[in-house]
């Protein structure tokens, strides 16, 4: 059941965690756009927080790092760190390079702990592999979360609902259980490679915290004109989701944000149910969905050196002509 803890914005239950956070997530990839000043996305923080949003997204590879570097100038200020429940990603697959990338967002962030650390881009099947190799990045992870860096830990990746549900069958092989896990989900997904149908019924029986993406990919989803993007929202929010992570570089956007998840309990079945109608024949193929059928959104596929390399096992017995 949702609380509001006196707030604008209805707060929900973050799996078994048990920490209470805002249903809106302010995502961190927007807040680094060169469009903004610094001092423009450190005002839209503060605003957001103010009004009650408490999950803040953010990752290691944003704009070069700046996403991170404005969230912290944006939390070292009037105790706001204090106010959050931080999130941000890493892309290494081996241990050094995950242990680096942990050490330079914490710097960028300014503060001495993530409350939420995830492995990022989970897009190849390879990936969960790599990740929980000998010497491979969760070493590092849990490294962290022993020395207090971080609190948790889960994944995110928005390709193809069968890489995530792999991603937790390596998991449980390994006797691990991850905190949260973000995947798209927006009125497209349950008629297309659907993580909605797949993976989020396999979450909550895990009681893994559920993280939304995507709502409105990027606005790609937006320019079928097929929906607004309240409806996009509104559907977001209409699922199990604990928070809705959204791009948010305007104040009428951040007002957008806070109404959807104001008027979120006016929303009916019947409505969720008149959405999926009208998407299901131009969601049938993908076509809107650009995460899941091109590489537009693969960040890491296109900066392999952010991966990290091969472990020591792999280059050991690699054959010399690879």
């Amino acid at each position: 059941m949702a609380v509001t803890n006196g707030s604008e914005i209805p707060y929900r239950t973050l799996g078994h965690t048990g920490e209470k956070v805002s249903c809106i997530g302010m995502g961190g990839f927007h807040l680094g756009f060169k469009s903004l000043t610094s001092s423009d996305a450190i005002n839209l923080i503060h605003a957001a927080v103010d009004r009650g949003i408490n999950f803040l997204d953010n990752s290691w590879d944003y704009n070069k790092g700046e996403s991170e570097r404005r969230m912290g100038r944006a939390l070292k200020q009037d105790g706001y760190r204090n106010r959050v429940f931080l999130m941000t990603k890493i892309d290494g697959r081996t241990k050094d390079s995950a242990a680096q990338q942990i050490d330079e967002s914490l710097r960028r962030l300014r503060t001495d702990r993530i409350d939420l650390l995830q492995f990022h881009e989970i897009i190849r099947f390879d990936d969960p592999d790599r990740i929980f190799a000998q010497d491979g990045a969760i070493e590092a992870v849990l490294e962290a979360k022993k020395a207090g860096k971080i609190r948790y830990i889960g994944f995110t990746g928005h390709k193809d609902p069968q890489i995530h549900l792999y991603m937790l069958e390596v998991a449980e092989r390994h006797g691990f259980l991850f905190d949260a896990a973000q995947m798209p989900i927006n009125v497209l997904d349950a008629h297309f490679r659907s993580f909605t149908r797949l993976v989020v019924p396999e979450l909550i029986k895990r009681d893994i915290g559920v993280l939304a993406m995507k709502s409105m990919g990027d606005g790609v989803i937006l320019k079928s004109n097929i929906v607004t993007p309240v409806e996009c929202l509104h559907f977001a929010l209409h699922t199990p989701a604990s928070v809705v992570i959204t791009g948010i570089d305007k104040p009428e956007i951040l007002d957008q944000a806070m109404a959807a998840a104001q008027t979120q309990h006016q929303v009916t079945d019947e409505q969720i149910g008149a959405i999926l109608a009208k998407t299901a024949e131009p969601a049938k193929d993908g076509r809107w969905e650009l995460f899941k059928t091109s590489d537009v959104f693969d960040s890491t596929a296109k900066n392999l050196k952010w991966l990290g390399g091969v472990n020591p096992h792999v280059q050991a017995i690699a054959p010399a002509s690879s």
